[in-house]
């Protein structure tokens, strides 16, 4: 067990320890590439499943701003997870579009908290993606932060249209897939292959005419991943296409 200690929150703290496992933690260690020079360099587990960390989120009452911050800024990777996991139930429970737009922008504020693929992941398209598929005005922001230097930015923006995408509004999807073709980063490439994924589920012939203009200059790992749906002798010829170019 992990002694955890939260001034605004000491009932979640207790609950956290008690759920906390030494040998897990060392699991997820590695398997979040925690090392020096890795993404997840320096952060610190507590190996707690995501099951549990749902669980103690819907039993609990909503948190304060001071309580939500102190999740956020923690140095373990769960409790900030338990912070994002907060943040989008702000934002799902909130009664007026005044409540979700405050929810939105505070999310969006506290992005830095998010400096993993799965926190990133698992909150971004219910909360900034739900908000924009009613406010098409303010989806320029995900262009900006697709073309930020911070790589959680870059990936909220692409992960954020799996909420776009799901309402059947692929365009921005689209757009910002060509945009990030370039991207260096493998944790961008899977997130673009993701999204190009879920788009051919809502429309094979977009994903189809999207690879044929621009497979040639998709990373593997990004063409794959956007054709896995495909039959074997569909992946094959889509495969090829990359070296056609």
């Amino acid at each position: 067990m992990i002694k955890i200690t939260l001034i605004y929150s000491p009932i979640l703290a207790k609950k956290l320890s008690e759920l906390s496992s030494e040998s897990k933690a060392s699991i997820l260690s590695r398997f979040f590439k925690t090392g020096p020079g890795e993404y997840g360099a320096g952060d610190k587990f507590l190996g707690i499943s995501m099951p549990s960390l749902h669980l103690l989120v819907k039993a609990s009452s909503e948190l304060s701003d001071k309580a939500l911050e102190e999740l956020l800024k923690s140095p373990y990777h769960e409790i900030r997870m338990l912070g994002a996991l907060f943040m989008a139930k702000r934002y799902q429970q909130a009664k007026s579009k005044k409540e979700q737009s405050a929810a939105v922008n505070y999310y969006l504020a506290h992005y830095g908290a998010l400096n993993n693929w799965d926190l990133v992941d698992v909150t971004v398209s219910k909360v900034w993606g739900a908000y924009l598929i009613n406010h098409p005005k303010k989806r320029n922001k995900l262009y900006i932060w697709a073309r930020s230097k911070n790589m959680w930015q870059r990936r909220m923006a692409m992960v954020a249209c799996a909420a776009l995408i799901r309402a059947n509004d692929l365009s921005d999807a689209l757009a910002l897939s060509k945009l990030l073709l370039s991207d260096k980063e493998d944790l961008m490439h899977k997130a673009v292959g993701w999204m190009l994924r879920e788009i051919g589920k809502k429309d094979k012939v977009a994903l189809v005419k999207f690879i044929n203009d621009y497979g040639f200059k998709m990373p593997r790992t990004t063409l794959r991943y956007a054709i896995e749906h495909f039959s074997k002798v569909g992946r094959k010829k889509f495969l090829q296409i990359k070296y056609q170019g």
